[in-house]
């Protein structure tokens, strides 16, 4: 062996644990990539009340599956299923998921959990609707043009106020009221239950927020809660599996995952731990109807 080839050879024993070293570097990455992850379409009141930030470590920890949360507008969460952008629903509009599977985009939803809306209001209470009728509220609010602030974005939120609304019978017994009968005080804002509820500690105004996201809004100022416990201001959750006979590349397996975590005895206990200053924001009901 020649001189020149034992430097080669010794040039090559050194450079390979740097080479090793490199191609381990390399397969992080790759590794990484190979992790499981679902796109979840959720309303911003799971979103902005901090549950997701509670339940979403317990679900990856049971099965090592990552949850990528688009919070928006209920509305907005139940088209992105439609259009086959999300892989599982985590709403809360009975009556738009039950339509989602009566149309083919879902073969089944199932309940999750529940809490309540409240209407929040100046601590003064100007427009005199403390109490716990929530449509002789919405009345006063009308008669009264106080400042009312809608989230208006189609969310679950906005479609339960626009309900509340109709039973006022300030449009005709059962129908869509008008924004022009709500008071010269009604502004719709376009925006999510966080931003609405700003707007409303700024202006001093009237607006209905679920139970949860208003736990947890850190800017009061001095609204409180004037109408509470009515039971037309119960609100129900769901969850729901984009159908995959639809949109077979969405990840169908990893959303049912989901699905059979949340609604199991240890997603369910992993939703009533979930509280702020010792309140529970949310209680947990899968199997109900």
């Amino acid at each position: 062996m020649t001189m020149k080839t034992i430097q080669s050879a010794w040039r090559a024993k050194r450079r390979a644990p740097a080479l090793l070293l490199a191609g381990a570097l390399l397969a992080v990455p790759a590794l990484q990539a190979r992790a499981e992850t679902i796109t979840m379409a959720s309303t911003t009141s799971t979103e902005q009340s901090g549950l997701f930030s509670a339940l979403l470590p317990d679900f990856k920890k049971a099965t090592d599956i990552d949850v990528k949360v688009v919070a928006v507008g209920t509305g907005q969460a139940i088209d992105m299923g439609r259009r086959g952008d999300a892989d599982v629903l985590f709403v809360h509009d009975t009556k738009a998921e039950e339509k989602f599977v009566a149309d083919g985009f879902a073969t089944r939803r199932d309940p999750v959990m529940y809490n309540d809306f409240v209407l929040i209001g100046p601590k003064a209470d100007p427009a005199g609707v403390k109490g716990g009728d929530i449509v002789a509220a919405l009345k006063k609010i009308a008669a009264g043009n106080a400042a009312f602030v809608s989230r208006g974005d189609k969310s679950g939120t906005d479609a339960a106020e626009r309900r509340l609304w109709a039973q006022t019978g300030l449009g005709g017994a059962g129908e869509p009221l008008p924004n022009e009968k709500k008071g010269s005080g009604y502004k719709e804002c376009g925006c999510g239950m966080g931003p609405a509820l700003n707007i409303a500690a700024s202006s001093n105004a009237y607006v209905l927020s679920d139970r949860g996201t208003w736990l947890s809004f850190k800017n009061k100022a001095d609204l409180a809660v004037v109408v509470e416990g009515d039971k037309r201001l119960f609100n129900q959750y769901g969850v729901m599996v984009v159908n995959p006979a639809k949109f077979p590349q969405r990840n169908t397996a990893g959303a049912q995952k989901f699905v059979d975590w949340v609604i199991s005895p240890a997603g369910q206990a992993s939703i009533a731990a979930y509280k702020i200053d010792g309140q529970q924001l949310f209680f947990p009901n899968a199997g109900s109807k």
